[in-house]
């Protein structure tokens, strides 16, 4: 399918954009950067925008959505902005009962743990109509945004999969783990199910405008290789292929996934973003050379002495050249705490290097 002419790569907002041109492994001027989770608390302006207003609340008023969206934008002129959102949002949307409990996060309100619970979860569906408050959202943001570009957002199978089987967050997700070895029917018709909805959900915000996608799979690091590849990777690879008709650069993320990142690639992956563990000259050497790289500055050193993160954004920056292309962003999100002028200077230091 060819996107809409007035999409913001076809009619050439964001075509020739440093990111685009990246995450499509060329060698901008300058290097760009964003970062995970900039649109969040470490921002003031995202405090008062959210000041009395839930979570999910807030990713589904298109014009707030946007605004939290654009907000790191201004402030800090990275190259990218990350659509507004969490990877529950598609599962609210499918009216499965779920929220995000303040100092919790995700939790449901009956866990997916047995055959007649995915059997009751697969009566669910994400519909088209549902849908429009994200289009709504993409489509107020990249009226704004002019040529720097949006990434649309979704959480993998996995790690959705790991929310609905534990019911709210774990630390070793032994639940889920368990649930693929001894009933793995019933973990492929839940995975299944979940890739489907994820990936109509990424789909939609790209049709609506994002110049590119990003697949979160934030606990892929708690498998195996021999796991990730028999009992994710064909979901993950299930919900990416519900963009692969459109001509966008996909990125796949997880945290702790050093052993899997070339299984995280294959699945469909046109850039792998690697956590803070790896550093990106040994990860560029286990993907043969030949993948662009998203990553991945340590966000413990934000809180650091300015010389010591200087010193690691630069240490940063130079393994990334091994590597056909690079995005600079963390490796993982930006902590809460964070003193956003910090984070202005970490991209103004990239833009000169």
């Amino acid at each position: 399918m060819n996107l809409s002419s007035a999409h913001p790569l076809v009619d050439g907002r964001t075509s020739s954009s440093p990111l685009v041109r990246a995450l499509r492994g060329d060698r901008p001027e300058t290097t760009p950067v964003w970062f995970m989770r900039q649109a969040g608390r470490s921002l003031p302006e995202y405090l008062a925008a959210r000041e009395g207003v839930a979570m999910l609340d807030s990713c589904l008023d298109p014009a707030l959505a946007s605004e939290i969206t654009l907000q790191p934008v201004r402030r800090h002129k990275v190259d990218a902005g990350i659509f507004f959102s969490d990877i529950v949002v598609p599962l609210r949307l499918a009216e499965v009962d779920v929220d995000i409990a303040p100092g919790v996060g995700p939790v449901l309100g009956e866990p997916v743990r047995t055959p007649a619970d995915v059997d009751r979860l697969l009566e669910k569906t994400l519909t088209d109509e549902a849908l429009q408050p994200i289009r709504d959202a993409v489509g107020l943001t990249v009226a704004e945004l002019g040529s720097t570009p949006l990434i649309g957002f979704a959480g993998a199978p996995f790690t959705l999969a790991a929310y609905m089987v534990e019911g709210r967050p774990s630390r070793d997700h032994l639940g889920a783990r368990r649930m693929m070895h001894t009933d793995p029917e019933s973990w492929a018709r839940l995975t299944t199910w979940a890739a489907d909805v994820t990936g109509t959900f990424l789909r939609a915000q790209v049709l609506a405008g994002t110049s590119a996608a990003q697949l979160f799979d934030s606990w892929a690091g708690s498998l195996s290789l021999a796991d990730y590849v028999a009992h994710v990777a064909p979901s993950s690879a299930r919900a990416l292929s519900h963009v692969k008709d459109l001509p966008v650069p996909v990125i796949h993320f997880g945290t702790g996934t050093g052993h899997l990142l070339p299984a995280m690639r294959d699945v469909g992956a046109d850039v792998v973003g690697v956590d803070y563990r790896t550093p990106l000259d040994e990860a560029n050497a286990m993907l043969g050379g030949t993948t662009p790289l998203q990553g991945n500055i340590d966000p413990a050193l934000l809180g650091a002495p300015w010389p010591v993160l200087e010193a690691h954004v630069r240490d940063v920056v130079e393994r990334g050249r091994t590597a056909p292309a690079h995005v600079v962003n963390l490796g993982h999100g930006v902590p809460p705490d964070t003193d956003p002028t910090v984070l202005t200077r970490v991209v103004e230091l990239v833009h000169s290097l």
